[in-house]
């Protein structure tokens, strides 16, 4: 077993996995698995900055981290920055606090990068599963993007696309500097014809409508799992590999779109930073089932960040045989 760490730092929130990998059996042994809602990407569709508010928390979460990975003795760290910092003008400022505080640069991946780990820490486990068909549709929906992965056992076309529950919120729901409450229909239309070019574009490099069976990965596609169950609280382990209807999604949406800031605040299973922008997340998921004819979707909490961990253990054993 080699004791690795991997952080993904996206949009809307940072993320830490320490875990235990064995490359030979594919088993994952999580020792520490944490979430941080920093908003890093607030602003950055309007101004093309990182904001310095944003980077303070990111920051203060790295630091967090470091303290975390140190305690559990890690090995190896991988940092990955997702949407917002490609997008940034100032992201060598990012860089730069990232490696004070936890001694590795952040890599800036591609789009085409990120699609990768997200197929991988998603599908790793599900191969061995004979009722669920290939391919695969992996739809990772974050706070500034949307990635689509097609694949059986290896990844066949990947797209990234600028849509995401952040993205989509700041572009369609704001007005006055505070986002619609509940947002208006002529919004909800504007943001619905947004998404619906995105699939467009993801559609020109990958074939949506081959897939037989629909991942959902990360916040927005596993709040909308908690709330169709109606837990009590947020339960990794009854999210994990749940199912969710298109029937029950679509409902879902249309209540989140037309609900209160209270009302979505009350839901006990949501977190306080997911309030705002989870209508957009979950429409962001509702159109991609109508786009594929999806008659459900697994859900997953493993995504990005198990890829990202997987990369980290490959990389070792490679330095071991090496050696």
């Amino acid at each position: 077993m080699t004791r690795v760490a991997a952080i993904d730092c996206g949009t809307n929130s940072i993320r830490l996995l320490v875990a235990d990998c064995d490359p030979e059996t594919g088993a994952l042994v999580d020792l520490d698995r944490r979430m941080t809602i920093v908003r890093l990407g607030q602003g950055v569709d309007r101004t093309g900055r990182l904001a310095p508010e944003a980077l303070e928390r990111t920051f203060a979460a790295c630091r967090e981290y470091a303290a975390v990975i140190k305690e559990h003795g890690a090995e190896r760290l991988r940092f990955v920055a997702t949407s917002a910092s490609r997008d940034a003008e100032n992201r060598d400022e990012f860089v730069r606090g990232v490696l004070d505080i936890l001694g590795v640069e952040p890599e800036v991946i591609s789009g085409d990068q990120e699609a990768e780990f997200s197929f991988t820490g998603a599908t790793k486990e599900l191969k061995g599963s004979d009722h669920l068909a290939r391919p695969y549709l992996v739809v990772d929906i974050g706070g500034g993007s949307t990635e689509f992965v097609v694949g059986d056992d290896h990844v066949r076309a990947a797209r990234s696309v600028d849509v995401g529950c952040v993205r989509m919120t700041e572009r369609h729901l704001v007005q006055d500097g505070a986002v619609s409450d509940p947002p208006t229909d002529a919004q909800i239309a504007a943001m619905r014809a947004d998404i619906e070019a995105a699939l467009d574009l993801a559609e020109e490099t990958v074939p949506l409508r081959e897939a037989r069976t629909l991942v959902g990965l990360a916040g927005s596609v596993t709040t909308v799992s908690a709330i169709a169950q109606d837990l009590p609280e947020y339960d990794s382990q009854a999210i994990h590999h749940s199912r969710v209807s298109h029937d029950r999604v679509r409902e879902i949406t249309d209540w989140l779109l037309h609900s209160t800031h209270a009302e979505r605040a009350a839901v006990p299973s949501m977190h306080p930073g997911r309030v705002d922008v989870i209508a957009a997340g979950a429409l962001v998921l509702l159109s991609i089932m109508e786009r594929i004819g999806a008659e459900e979707v697994v859900v997953s909490e493993h995504d990005i960040l198990d890829g990202i961990a997987w990369s980290v253990a490959d990389e070792a054993e490679e330095g071991k045989q090496g050696n």
